[in-house]
C-alpha cells in the first residue's frame, strides 16, 4: 500500500550522478582524437620529411610553408567552394525529399508502410558499385557527365533509404490525434509536414543533415567518374591530384588533408551545441 503524502512534504532531489560516468566516452573521444592530432601535426613538419615514428605533438621545427605550397600546386581553393557548392544544394535537397518519404510512410496503413519499409531495406542491401554503369550510362545519354548533376541526383531520392526510414521511424513515433487535430484545423498534407510534423522532429534533421553532408563532402567516386573539367573538381580529387604530384611528401598531403577535414569537424561542433541543448531541455 502506498505512503501517503504529508501535506507540505518535500521531494528530496535526485542526487547527481558523479562525473566518472563520461569517463569512457572522454576515453573514447580522445582514441578517435589521436589520428587528427597526428595529421595536424604532421601537417607542420619540414617539407619532404617521412612521417615521426614516434608520436609527436609539435614537430621541430615549424614549417607553416606546406599549406602555401598545396595551394601553389592544386588550385584547392576553387576545388573547396565546388564541394562547398555541391554539399550547399544536396543536402536541402536530401532533408526535403527524405522528408517528404518519410512522412509519407508514416501516414500510410501498417501494411503498405510495411512494404515500403522492407523494400527501402532491400534497397539498403544493394551495393552502389553494381549501379555505377547504369547511372554513368544514364547520365552520358542525357549529357549531364561533367556536371554537377550526377553528384546532386542522389538527393533527389533522399541520397540514402536509412535517411527516409529513420524520418519514417520519427514521424510514426508521434501521437496521431496531432495530424487528426492539424486535418480539421485545415491543414494539408504539405501544410501538416511543415507545420506540425518537421519541428517535433527537429533532432532527426539536423542528424540527417550531417551525415548528408558529411557524404557528399568525401565522396570521391561520383567526381572521379562524372567529373572531367579540373575547374569542376571538388575537394577529394583535388586531395588525389595533390597526392599525384608528389606522393613521398608526406606534410604536403596532411596539409591538404588538413583542409579536407576542418569544415567536417567545424560542422560537428556547431551541431554538437544544439543535441546538447536538446538533452538539457530534455533532461
Amino acid at each position: 500500500m502506498a505512503r501517503p503524502s504529508l501535506p507540505g512534504a518535500r521531494r528530496r532531489p535526485r542526487p547527481e550522478r558523479g562525473g566518472w560516468r563520461h569517463i569512457p566516452a572522454l576515453a573514447l573521444a580522445l582514441v578517435f582524437c589521436l589520428p587528427l592530432v597526428y595529421m595536424v601535426a604532421g601537417s607542420f613538419r619540414k617539407a619532404g620529411l617521412p612521417p615521426p615514428r614516434t608520436p609527436e605533438l609539435l614537430p621541430s621545427p615549424i614549417a607553416f610553408d606546406n599549406y602555401e605550397r598545396a595551394f601553389e600546386l592544386v588550385d584547392l581553393g576553387r576545388h573547396l567552394l565546388n564541394s562547398i557548392a555541391v554539399a550547399a544544394i544536396a543536402v536541402p535537397l536530401t532533408i526535403l525529399f527524405a522528408s517528404w518519404a518519410g512522412f509519407a510512410i508514416s501516414r500510410l496503413p501498417r501494411r503498405a508502410a510495411a512494404a515500403l519499409v522492407g523494400i527501402s531495406l532491400v534497397a539498403l542491401m544493394v551495393p552502389a558499385t553494381a549501379l555505377l554503369v547504369p547511372r554513368f550510362a544514364l547520365f552520358k545519354t542525357l549529357g549531364l557527365t561533367d556536371t554537377w548533376i550526377p553528384l546532386i541526383a542522389p538527393s533527389l531520392l533522399g541520397t540514402s533509404p536509412f535517411y527516409v526510414l529513420l524520418y519514417a521511424w520519427s514521424f510514426r513515433r508521434l501521437p496521431g490525434d496531432l495530424f487528426e487535430a492539424s486535418r480539421l484545423e485545415g491543414l494539408g498534407v504539405l501544410g501538416t509536414w511543415w507545420r506540425v510534423g518537421m519541428p517535433l522532429v527537429r533532432p532527426v534533421t539536423v542528424a540527417v543533415a550531417v551525415l548528408a553532408f558529411v557524404f557528399t563532402w568525401s565522396n570521391f567516386l561520383d567526381p572521379l567518374i562524372y567529373l572531367f573539367d579540373p575547374d569542376k573538381y571538388t575537394l577529394p580529387l583535388g586531395l588525389r591530384s595533390l597526392a599525384q604530384l608528389d606522393r613521398q611528401n608526406f606534410p604536403l598531403l596532411l596539409a591538404g588533408a588538413v583542409v579536407a577535414t576542418a569544415p567536417v569537424i567545424l560542422a560537428f561542433l556547431y551541431v554538437q551545441r544544439f543535441f546538447l541543448q536538446e538533452h538539457r531541455e530534455l533532461g
